[in-house]
């Protein structure tokens, strides 16, 4: 089956949202249903090669299963979208918003996210019923809605597209962790593979002084891109490639996972409590390293980015190495001036900056303020995207971010200099 060409470069794989303000011209109605027709589909498609035993399995508590990613998506227009805005909508089932709510606080209770993989009922055709219910809303909604009725919710409509976006990536990384945990080594589809890196080598150099940082403006974003505001960046180089599969063999040749000295304190318990002595997914045997992929398990390919390591990994290989991670800011400014090869579409990239707030960020009302704000604490920003990331999905100023310890996504690293 070809199902991962879907979400990798399939020609419909890059939507366009128009601009949720009427100011500048009428509403293209017609345009948000097709975009809104395109999120949801690229959802189905993806979990198009899966069972319903596949759509049910949890693998651990931070990955959630096929079925519910299908179902919170839908709950999340439903509750944001439709019961507020459509008069006469009808629920689909009150019992559901339980199930489905993910980590909303302010919207009510839900089922404890370790227990997601335990609702087998509503089972996969069910939830096709439920996605086919509030997709006739949504459109019902678009269609109908007065002009500022419609200006108004726009905003909420583009945000849960944003959304849906998000848990495409998370239902192929989470399946992935569910596949890898199978000695059968199912693939999600025989004919992935990994996308060749650019051929490019050396370093670029950033010049010292104060630049500006986070979102324009212009198009979409989350909230916790902004504000714009101004930010002093040390001169420093930036790798232009990021580090590959024989370098990190390298790190592992010389005991990297052996050596405390290389190790943040928190990092060094987590890799001897968990037993690491590679990335991620990776195992060796009689031919050497192979890693579980989307295609089922497969050799290391030398050239390819390493992936699926955790902050403390890439941090102790920067020590190793005799480098340092960037800055977000560092990273975000060598992008957008277009100097660094697999930005975009390979992996995810740590940095060694903390998630937190930007100068004057203040989280929206109501319980979409929860989206972002309330995480920004304890964990790293990661900047680019990933192979399963939605084409159309990623910007230079996006700012993805994770614990320090996960690394079931597809997590990688490039080094920089600081103080060049």
């Amino acid at each position: 089956m070809a199902a991962t060409a879907a979400f990798r470069d399939a020609p419909l794989s890059r939507p366009t949202f128009p601009p949720p303000s009427p100011a500048a011209r009428p509403i293209d109605r017609a345009a948000w249903i097709a975009a809104f027709r395109h999120v949801r589909d690229e959802t189905e498609r993806r979990a198009a090669p899966l069972s319903a035993e596949d759509q049910q399995i949890q693998s651990m508590a931070d990955a959630s299963p096929t079925k519910w990613h299908r179902a919170h998506t839908t709950w999340f227009f439903e509750q944001f979208l439709l019961r507020d805005n459509l008069p006469d909508f009808s629920v689909y089932d009150e019992r559901l918003h339980y199930l489905f709510n993910s980590y909303y606080v302010a919207a009510g209770p839900r089922q404890p996210r370790i227990m997601r993989g335990l609702i087998t009922r509503p089972n996969a055709e069910e939830v096709r019923a439920y996605r086919t219910h509030v997709d006739r809303a949504v459109e019902h909604l678009i269609t109908q809605a007065t002009d500022a009725v419609l200006a108004s919710v726009l905003p909420v409509l583009e945000i849960g597209l944003y959304h849906e976006q998000q848990h495409q990536e998370l239902l192929i990384t989470d399946i992935l962790h569910a596949f890898g945990q199978n000695p059968l080594n199912p693939a999600y589809d025989e004919t992935w593979r990994f996308p060749a890196p650019e051929a490019v080598a050396g370093t670029v150099a950033l010049p010292g002084g104060v630049t500006r940082i986070g979102h324009e403006g212009d198009g979409f974003s989350f909230d916790n891109e902004s504000p714009r505001h101004d930010t002093l960046i040390l001169p420093c180089t930036i790798d232009r490639a990021l580090v590959t599969n024989v370098q990190w063999q390298a790190f592992m040749a010389d005991g990297g996972y052996a050596r405390p000295e290389l190790w943040l304190s928190d990092g060094w318990i987590m890799a001897q409590s968990e037993g690491w002595e590679a990335p991620g997914y990776w195992q060796h045997g009689e031919e050497g390293w192979s890693s579980m992929t989307l295609a089922g398990r497969r050799p290391i390919e030398p050239t390819l980015p390493v992936t699926h390591v955790s902050y403390y990994e890439a941090d102790a290989y920067a020590r190793w190495a005799g480098r340092d991670l960037p800055t977000e800011f560092e990273w975000e400014v060598a992008a957008r001036e277009g100097l660094l090869a697999d930005a975009f579409g390979s992996v995810w990239q740590w940095t060694r900056s903390a998630y937190t707030a930007y100068p004057g960020y203040r989280p929206v009302a109501g319980a979409l303020g929860e989206y972002n704000g309330k995480f920004m604490s304890n964990q790293f920003v990661l900047r680019g995207s990933s192979v399963a990331t939605p084409l159309g999905h990623a910007r230079t100023g996006y700012r993805n971010f994770f614990y320090p310890h996960q690394r079931w996504q597809f997590t990688g690293l490039r080094l920089a200099d600081a103080n060049a």
